[in-house]
């Protein structure tokens, strides 16, 4: 047999480490893309200049590109055949993505535990980003639903003791970078780091609908093959799910608006994918200002920030309910890390 059908729960092993497949040179196409696949608009990411000026040789791919890139990556062996992306942690940006490098992924299981249902289970994998020199750009955890494609014993589950916060003192600044006359005025607002307060709030204002063909080309464009994805007979519903990280992506950029000095995410602490998101949701964010951090590089201090993404419906700043879980409306509770001039 020649054809690949892809993993299924029972075919993981613990300790396995896969090395996955098709690397990828990454290049301003993938930037210019992105940009006109989300409103993205952060100055470091757009100008060689403003990079420049703050200290870095040019203007490095969007940390998100190399995510999406890096994660493309391992769906063919770790999310073919997934029900769900349930969320990650642990996750650091180690050195930036420049156009011309070339990305390759590899994986190792940490975890695995078989669902009640009997019909599908978890994995957990630590998947690690390198370029053409070998050198970690982004590594993190993942854990996905998988399901079961025989009627065999369990392993023995093994669920990850994960840090629930990557601390401030091993945040990765990249080499040279320099925030010290840094233009505000060039980037779009003017709120630096010592105007945001842990525990303020800030809803991001705009919206952007989904439409099924972006998310397509999106989805392609990162050579994300999961069939939930693409195959609409793969769900009971007759949806195709909208790829997690295009929700990220659409989130992140919207933002700018009260974050857009926010200009590196150098860490991923937590995340999960509250809810489905399906073609023609309206995706809005809110953000929640968790923690403050000083780093060691001239003007760059970092905020850790809670990122949050609704669909039409939801109510102003709301999370979960009484009973804890996730209301309806949202879609993404996201934790991370990002750079910001003091």
């Amino acid at each position: 047999m020649k054809t690949n059908p892809g993993r299924f729960f029972e075919d993981y092993r613990m300790g396995e480490v896969i090395r996955h497949a098709v690397p990828r040179t990454v290049s301003g196409g993938e930037r210019a893309l992105y940009h006109a696949l989300y409103p993205a608009r952060g100055a470091l990411y757009s100008s060689d200049e403003f990079a420049r000026a703050s200290g870095l040789a040019a203007s490095p791919l969007d940390d998100l590109i190399a995510f999406h890139t890096v994660f493309g990556k391992t769906v063919p062996d770790i999310s073919l055949n997934a029900v769900a992306n349930l969320g990650y942690a642990e996750g650091r940006w180690l050195a930036p993505v420049w156009p011309g490098d070339t990305l390759r992924s590899e994986s190792e299981v940490i975890g695995l535990k078989e669902n009640s249902n009997g019909r599908s289970g978890v994995v957990y994998v630590r998947t690690r980003g390198l370029n053409q020199r070998g050198e970690v750009v982004l590594d993190y955890v993942r854990w996905v639903m998988v399901k079961k494609a025989r009627d065999v014993a369990p392993p023995e589950p093994v669920v990850p003791d994960l840090r629930k916060v990557v601390p401030a003192a091993e945040l990765v600044v990249p080499a040279g970078l320099d925030f010290s006359r840094y233009d505000f005025a060039l980037a779009g607002e003017p709120h630096r780091w010592g105007d945001y307060a842990v525990g303020e709030k800030i809803d991001h204002v705009d919206g952007v609908t989904v439409e099924e063909a972006e998310h397509m080309l999106a989805t392609r464009l990162w050579q994300n093959t999961a069939k939930v994805h693409f195959d609409a007979t793969n769900r009971e519903d007759g949806r195709r799910l909208i790829y997690g990280g295009h929700v990220i992506s659409l989130a992140r950029a919207l933002s700018f608006n009260g974050l857009a000095n926010a200009q590196m995410i150098v860490a991923l602490n937590a995340g999960a994918h509250a809810n489905p998101c399906f073609s023609g949701d309206t995706v809005r964010a809110w953000s929640e200002v968790l923690d403050r951090a000083e780093t060691s590089a001239p003007g760059v201090g970092a905020l850790r920030l809670r990122l949050v993404a609704v669909k039409q419906g939801a109510a102003p700043f709301a999370l979960k309910g009484e009973d804890g879980k996730y209301l309806a409306e949202v879609l993404l509770d996201l934790d991370y890390w990002a750079l910001v001039p003091l």
